[in-house]
């Protein structure tokens, strides 16, 4: 029998709602032999009997083509020149500027033999030259297939050997890289174009290999000499490979085509209009995120197709504030990790002040909050509080972010709370993949939105299939289900991966996400566990790592923290970078001395952190088993250099166990002994 969760409302006009956005098109079913239970399937009101177009754009090249047009004047791609070391004020370049430089790299091209469909790797942090690049892959339809700034030579081998890459687009600064992958890059890689200086031995160690090295402003004036004709992309053109790091194994090549992303545009053009922040001419952003990842790739078509402009960081993460304040973005985007950094510094300048600023900023922020949670509107939740204690904040982000978008991984509502409360405008969580094309769910400045990553976006369509074993009911109140997702923004499948792909995309063609959701009586969706990160401990309870890791980062002694546990053993441990100033402070508030290393190998330090998890597991009202019991103390860091961190911020959980194996078995082993004791 047919079956629909509980809480659904029909509308005089026979639509069923699930709350104000969300709209029910299909009807849920319950286990039927193997088979999984089912949620009814649900889309965006808006696109409830059609999916949302551009008009005028089916291609990426359409929609950039199209904004030159309207836009030819405005300014579109900005850079900060370096003057004596030191950064000068954003330059800019008009979208028509941008337009005749892709132009003359896609004429250059074309004369190194390019043909459509052909791939082009780009291998640079953000720059106006990837972008470019971009465009003119888009203008002669090549495959654009980015290489993340940070991967290291294997990857690179791997990515350039997999889609054959027969020009790649280099920064200087990845030369020393990438010179070690070319003996595997010769014999279907013509031509190297680099941006920056190069050091003296790099010509040679190219050209030994029967690989061309030029210059970008040396390969474009090719080009100018020797126009080319556009050769447009089709929809269904592959417009992008994105490769995926993933957590183990090999990268995966993710196939986008011009379709998808073009969707993904229209689905967030839709949304935003709708939920009353819609970006258009005048609008800016900080372009900091790796464009190999599609988060800020999509994010950059999108301002891209509203006459917007993106200016981009001068490439240290430390200066990121100091680029906002000189860009004053309209918006930003940021992970997590990120927005987690952004706090503590507030928080950590806050603690230098007085003891009345202290008590006053507390005061501001629940005086704020409990308007806002009594149904104000948040810029008249506290007038007061904002131009006395908050606005110098927003202005350390330019002064003019009307709102704040984070995805990549769960955000804790305390940290979305806090910093909606402190910088003045909404922050609006998202959820999707490289595989969704990035944004699937978006949280509006609503009512029942906070806290959640919200409903659907109009190009998605999805469902919840559900898990007895995990208790997981897709029918039950409220619904809980693994995320599957459908609809024209999805990829196309893994490049040269079949079997891959079969086993992600079913036969009715949803994406099984590996996310496990819950939608809420707002019609928003809560991502509250992990199927592919989640163990089971010996007593046979399941725990979801990434979940406790998002709520333990908000203790103040902890700057990141990694969860550990497996099926022989009850209880949970965990590695933790704690915070350099707070571990200093605790220290001289309780007159012990030592360096950071020396404190962190001291017993007082560390069973005061376990202290403090611990509250904070009470406070978040955690199962006793999903309490951290043991940690080791490091100030070593988790990057992508070490290859314990993704490029998209996320931690190489298998690789973090090899790393610390043994000092995970020494805090088992300490708790068993002193169990025994």
């Amino acid at each position: 029998m047919a079956l629909e969760p509980e809480g659904l409302v029909t509308t005089p006009g026979g639509t069923r709602k699930y709350g104000d956005v969300t709209v029910v098109i299909g009807t849920g079913q319950g286990p039927r032999g193997d088979r999984p239970a089912v949620s009814p399937l649900f889309r965006n009101v808006l696109a409830r009997n059609h999916w949302p177009t551009l008009p005028g754009a089916t291609t990426l090249y359409e929609v950039f083509e199209r904004s030159v047009l309207r836009y030819f004047n405005c300014k579109c791609l900005g850079w900060r020149p370096i003057l004596d070391g030191t950064a000068q004020p954003y330059k800019w370049m008009t979208y028509q500027e941008t337009k005749e430089k892709a132009t003359g790299i896609a004429s250059a091209l074309l004369t190194q033999g390019i043909k459509p469909h052909d791939r082009i790797g780009i291998y640079s942090p953000n720059c106006p030259e990837w972008m470019i690049t971009a465009q003119a892959c888009n203008r002669i339809s090549a495959v654009c297939v980015p290489l993340y700034d940070s991967l290291g030579e294997g990857s690179v081998e791997y990515i350039a050997h997999h889609a054959h890459l027969k020009v790649i687009f280099a920064n200087a600064s990845k030369m020393s890289l990438l010179k070690k992958a070319l003996p595997k890059l010769k014999g279907y890689t013509k031509v190297i174009v680099y941006f920056g200086e190069v050091d003296e031995s790099s010509p040679k160690a190219v050209s030994d290999q029967g690989i061309k090295l030029i210059d970008f402003d040396d390969f474009m004036q090719q080009g100018f000499q020797k126009p080319g004709e556009a050769l447009p992309p089709k929809p269904m053109d592959l417009a992008c490979i994105q490769y995926t790091s993933g957590t183990t194994g090999n990268p995966k090549g993710v196939m986008l085509t011009h379709a998808a992303l073009v969707s993904e545009v229209a689905s967030i053009t839709t949304f935003l209009q709708e939920g009353d922040i819609a970006c258009g001419e005048g609008d800016c952003i900080l372009s900091y995120l790796t464009l190999a990842h599609i988060l800020d790739r999509v994010v950059e078509d999108f301002l891209l197709s509203t006459g917007g402009c993106i200016g981009y960081w001068q490439g240290d993460v430390k200066k990121i504030m100091e680029d906002a304040e000189a860009l004053q973005p309209t918006f930003f985007v940021a992970v997590p990790r990120v927005l987690e950094r952004l706090m503590g510094g507030i928080k950590a300048k806050v603690a230098k002040q007085g003891w009345l600023t202290q008590i006053l900023f507390r005061w501001g922020i629940n005086q704020k909050l409990t308007a806002i949670h009594q149904g104000k509107p948040l810029a008249e939740a506290s007038p007061f509080w904002d131009a006395r204690m908050f606005q110098k904040f927003q202005d350390k982000l330019g002064g003019k972010v009307r709102f704040v978008i984070s995805g990549g991984a769960p955000l804790a509502l305390q940290v979305e709370e806090f910093l909606m409360t402190v910088l003045c405008c909404p922050v609006l969580q998202g959820y999707g993949l490289t595989e969704s094309c990035a944004a699937s769910f978006l949280a509006l400045p609503r009512t029942g939105h906070a806290g959640t990553v919200g409903p659907p976006v109009p190009g998605t369509e999805f469902c919840l299939k559900g898990d007895e074993e995990m208790g997981y009911d897709p029918n039950g109140t409220p619904p809980r289900g693994e995320i599957c997702i459908r609809g024209p923004i999805l990829f196309s499948g893994y490049y040269k991966e079949k079997e891959l792909t079969s086993d992600a995309i079913d036969e009715d063609g949803f994406f099984h996400t590996g996310d496990v959701g819950e939608l809420t009586p707002h019609g928003c969706l809560k991502i509250i566990d992990r199927l592919k990160n989640m163990f089971k401990l010996a007593q046979g309870e399941y725990v979801a790592a990434e979940k406790l890791e998002s709520l333990f980062r908000t203790c103040k002694l902890i700057d990141a923290i990694w969860v550990y546990g497996n099926s022989y053993e009850t209880c949970l441990v965990a590695v933790v970078k704690p915070e350099k100033a707070a571990l200093q402070e605790w220290a001289e508030s309780q007159d012990i001395e030592g360096d950071l290393s020396a404190l962190c190998e001291q017993p007082k330090m560390v069973a005061h952190i376990v202290e403090e998890l611990e509250k904070a597991g009470k406070q978040q009202q955690l199962q006793g088993y999903e309490m951290i019991k043991a940690v080791h103390v490091t100030l070593e860091d988790w990057t992508e250099a070490n290859d314990l961190m993704t490029p998209s911020m996320k931690l190489k959980r298998s690789k973090m166990q090899t790393h610390y194996q043994t000092q995970l078995d020494g805090l088992y082993a300490g708790l068993k002994k002193g169990a025994a004791a």
